[in-house]
């Protein structure tokens, strides 16, 4: 039988080894999000907590379809300002960025879909209000119900290294389409990107594994 000293003495070890173990799985596998807006529904809810996969964005391979998470390319959002002045608040918001649970408010993320890759022409919209990726029109049955695929026309060509993302709820999301005229031209390098959401882990009622879905098949 252990004795308790021992496992006092232990304790601090093991706290260690965990949160060791944590960063590693937040620098190279794993990390998790919180999802402030409906720019993603109904793929994704508006406060769901979502699981992404990190292997895509150190390998670089991210496909149309994929839903990314990324850091701000060129001042998407808005500076966010921190409103707690609790001092206990604020380091334990600190650790739980340390270990992954909560996203750095340093770096601010978006999430949207990967409508297009390296070297993939995309038009909006032909005759039938499809997009069009390389001459070919595209279904995407992921759409929040009533939008059109895009209320703004564009034509553009995704540079190598980079990837035209677009919201499901394409009414309330202001993607690659609005952001133009920035120092990208719209597009995200492909080194801003975190890595592929591949599950919502809360709420409860809401757990699922998000699926890969090929845009242009």
């Amino acid at each position: 039988m252990r004795r308790k000293g021992s496992l006092l003495r232990e304790l601090p070890v093991l706290v260690v080894v965990a949160l060791v173990v944590s960063l590693l799985i937040k620098s190279f596998l794993v990390q998790f999000f919180y999802i402030p807006s409906g720019s993603m529904e109904n793929t994704l809810q508006v406060k769901d907590r979502v699981a992404v996969d990190k292997l895509p964005f150190v390998s670089r391979n991210i496909s149309r379809g994929d839903i990314v998470v990324f850091r701000d390319p060129d001042n998407w959002l808005p500076e966010i300002v921190e409103t707690s002045s609790n001092k206990y608040i604020a380091k334990l918001k600190t650790g739980l960025v340390a270990v992954g649970v909560l996203p750095n408010p340093a770096k601010q993320y978006l999430v949207k879909r990967v409508i297009g890759v390296g070297g993939d022409h995309i038009v909006c919209c032909n005759k039938k209000g499809l997009l069009m990726i390389n001459d070919k029109p595209v279904t995407e049955p992921y759409i929040f119900e009533g939008n059109k695929p895009s209320d703004m026309t564009f034509n553009v060509t995704v540079p190598a290294g980079k990837i035209w993302v677009m919201g499901d709820h394409r009414g309330a999301s202001a993607d690659s389409r609005y952001h133009q005229d920035d120092i990208n031209k719209g597009f995200v390098p492909l080194s801003r990107v975190t890595g592929r959401v591949v599950a919502v882990i809360w709420p409860f009622k809401n757990i699922t594994y998000v699926p890969q879905i090929n845009v242009l098949k």
